[in-house]
């Protein structure tokens, strides 16, 4: 692309700049891919209520960033809507939504873990403008979880997916990156930046809980001193494995 972010104007050289487009991801994810075609490889995934910056609309494609972790691509404009100011994030592996309060209200949708929401607290239920989402599936936007490992295990059996971030399929990174979002820890979506979280473990110390392991094609989740847990594309699935089968480094965060 010849084109850039004008707040870059004084750090890479383009032939031109422009000032990004706020806009938000709706009330589906939506995949961001490498080129403005529905069969290119995608990059990443934005989840309902995200940011995405555009710099450029063309051909019914957005192409620009999402501000939570800058991965840059395309994205079919369809998909974005006006952004909103969030109120509370889905926790819950899926969170339905219900056509009204009531107990018998039909579910109409559903928000995949790490889904930003805008609404205001009735009773039991958040009402916001796509229906009424049961606050148990929920945790206003400034309170975190403590533990990244129990959110991992919350999406045990979830597909393996290139560049997927939702429970219909999601990669190594996205797994590590949504278990941290919800204990309040921005992580980087690209594997080759995991490498910047927290301190190196030396060899020969004992893992802990939540440590994040490095290796080759692959990044998990500590559960303990021998087991970890990671979305596995040779298992084809988020699941549980001894540790010893990866050898590679390990991150420690101040959890």
């Amino acid at each position: 692309m010849d084109l850039a972010d004008i707040g870059l104007a004084g750090q890479i050289f383009a032939p031109h700049y422009a000032r990004p487009l706020r806009r938000g991801c709706g009330a589906q994810a939506a995949m961001i891919r490498t080129r403005p075609d529905a069969e290119s490889e995608p990059v990443s995934q934005l989840l309902p209520g995200e940011n995405f910056a555009v710099l450029e609309y063309a051909g019914g494609w957005a192409w620009g960033f999402a501000e939570g972790d800058h991965v840059v691509g395309y994205v079919e404009a369809i998909a974005l809507a006006d952004p909103i100011e969030p109120t509370h994030i889905v926790c819950e592996r899926m969170a339905p939504v219900a056509a009204g309060a009531a107990m018998t209200s039909p579910v109409i949708a559903t928000f995949p873990i790490g889904s930003l929401l805008h609404g205001h607290e009735s009773g039991a239920c958040l009402a916001t403008e796509y229906g009424c989402v049961s606050l148990s599936h929920l945790r206003r936007i400034e309170e975190h979880e403590g533990d990244p490992v129990a959110v991992a295990e919350r999406l045990l059996g979830v597909p393996y997916l290139a560049g997927g971030r939702t429970p219909d399929g999601l990669d190594a990174t996205a797994l590590i990156q949504l278990a941290l979002c919800l204990c309040g820890i921005a992580a980087p979506r690209l594997p080759d930046q995991l490498q910047s979280l927290g301190e190196l473990v030396p060899d020969g110390r004992p893992a802990q809980r939540g440590d994040i392991v490095l290796f080759e094609n692959g990044a998990g989740l500590m559960i303990d001193d021998l087991l970890m847990i990671h979305a596995s594309q040779a298992a084809g699935k988020v699941c549980v494995e001894p540790a010893s089968l990866h050898r590679g480094m390990r991150r420690r965060l101040p959890l």
